[in-house]
């Protein structure tokens, strides 16, 4: 019986966001498991289902994500997806060169340029064969972050219907149909519903880890964490006569459970000296420190705050002191200092508000609750909000609230400065629904380097 059966072992990791304290037991695993394939006789591919880079670490921001690439063709991927740090927290220049000296696959059915060009660096699907003939269909989605994508120039497509249509053509070419889906758990059980011509769901985007994958109708759905703390692992059984599906079963490997070396260590710390020598570049020269505190008003808060209203041409502006990881020193600022400080993938956002409304984000900004407040996920690499700061926008000695020199007064409208994470409904439901400008691809680090330049150097 056994020879009448071909084995196929596929191994996934997603969401790694540049976490590579594991990196080198990952590598090391995927290696000597695809090795072992090829002496056993059997199939073995690698996927990455999107969010290998994060740059919020040196390596990835000093080598604009090439150095993530070049990871993915030293462990011997076969085919990745993009998720969004990949899709919007990169300029379209930097996205359309991320991959061009990439050993594997692009696999992405739902970005295109926006004249409607699906890029040159995409596949918008794949077949991978097997020595024994097992013809294997991949399609790759990412989360759909509209407006995002469209400020960037990119046209991003509702996934749902694409994936379905590919899925239909692949089942009928392929013996074994295979998503790569950075879309999250719950599109990933959604789609299985809509879509039975897949047998493999491969998920990400909300770091959920399936530690034996789920099962939906005849699909199999497998994820693995997040930050590289899981290997997942697909093995399909097939038929060699008919191809047909035997048997699918899913498992995860943790990655801490794995020996590393002192030359594991020392190749971490060389991803990070590399990535900190790239970013040793001079921005501006700062005469005097500027030192931060997460419970109010600092020297470097209020610097900032001005850096974000100039750069918008603001009425006002918003956000939180815990998105500062440390102070500036007297002296040469350089990208590294800057990226140290402000590590996160947030973009600045220009919010137009009625009086009214202005005012009531105001209020809600008071509330001592933010300042202990932990926040994970969202673009934010800090730990605690930290206390809500302003800058101009403050009460009077009346009690009157004023945007810059003007009172903010009902019916008529200001634009407010702050972070895009205070506009997807967590923090302030208001800005979630009103009329705003995502400012992109600039980060905050962007705006505060630019502000320093031009207020020290002009």
């Amino acid at each position: 019986m056994k020879e009448t059966i071909a084995t196929i072992h596929i191994y996934h990791t997603n969401d790694i966001h540049s976490h590579f304290e594991n990196w080198p037991q990952i590598k090391r695993f995927l290696q000597d498991r695809k090795e072992q394939a090829v002496q056993a006789g059997e199939a073995c591919f690698i996927f990455d289902i999107g969010d290998h880079v994060d740059r919020s670490h040196p390596y990835t921001e000093g080598t604009v994500g090439k150095g993530n690439v070049e990871l993915l063709n030293e462990a011997g991927y076969d085919a990745v997806t993009i998720g969004n740090n990949e899709g919007i927290t990169m300029s379209k220049e930097s996205l359309n060169t991320l991959y061009e000296d990439a050993l594997f696959d692009v696999v992405v059915c739902n970005l295109k340029d926006v004249e409607g060009a699906v890029p040159y660096w995409i596949k918008t699907s794949k077949i991978l064969e097997t020595s024994d003939g097992v013809r294997i269909g991949i399609v790759g989605a990412t989360a759909p972050y509209y407006a995002f994508y469209r400020q960037l120039g990119w046209e991003i497509i509702e996934p749902h219907k694409q994936l379905q249509k590919i899925a239909s053509r692949l089942k009928d070419e392929s013996d074994i149909v295979v998503c790569l889906s950075h879309l999250g758990i719950n599109e990933d059980r959604l789609l299985a519903e809509e879509c039975p011509e897949f047998d493999v769901i491969l998920g990400a985007h909300t770091h959920h880890l399936l530690p034996n994958g789920e099962w939906s109708g005849d699909t199999l759905i497998g994820a693995a964490g997040k930050f590289g703390h899981y290997i997942g692992h697909i093995r399909v059984d097939v038929d060699r006569m008919t191809n047909q599906v035997v048997s699918m079963e899913a498992e995860v490997f943790p990655t801490n459970e794995m020996e590393q070396t002192t030359e594991d260590v020392m190749e971490i710390k060389g991803y990070l000296s590399a990535g900190e020598e790239a970013l040793h570049v001079p921005v501006f020269y700062n005469p005097s420190p500027l030192s931060q505190k997460l419970t109010g008003d600092s020297p470097l808060s209020s610097f900032f705050g001005r850096a974000l209203v100039a750069y918008t041409e603001a009425d006002c502006a918003l956000f939180n002191a815990g998105i500062f990881l440390g102070s500036l020193d007297k002296g040469w600022v350089t990208k590294g200092d800057l990226h140290s400080l402000l590590p996160h993938p947030i973009n600045p956002c220009l919010v137009t508000l009625d009086g009214l409304e202005l005012l009531e984000v105001y209020e809600q900004s008071l509330d001592p609750k933010w300042t202990d407040m932990k926040i994970r996920g969202l673009g934010f690499r800090g730990t605690f909000m930290g206390a809500v700061l302003h800058e101009h926008l403050f009460l009077n000695t009346e009690g009157q609230l004023f945007a810059g020199n003007r009172m903010v007064e009902a019916g008529k409208s200001y634009t407010l400065a702050t972070l895009d994470m205070f506009t997807f409904g967590f923090f302030f439901p208001l800005l979630k629904e009103a009329p705003k400008q995502y400012i992109m691809p600039e980060m905050l680090r962007d705006v505060l380097g630019w502000y320093g330049r031009k207020y020290f150097n002009d």
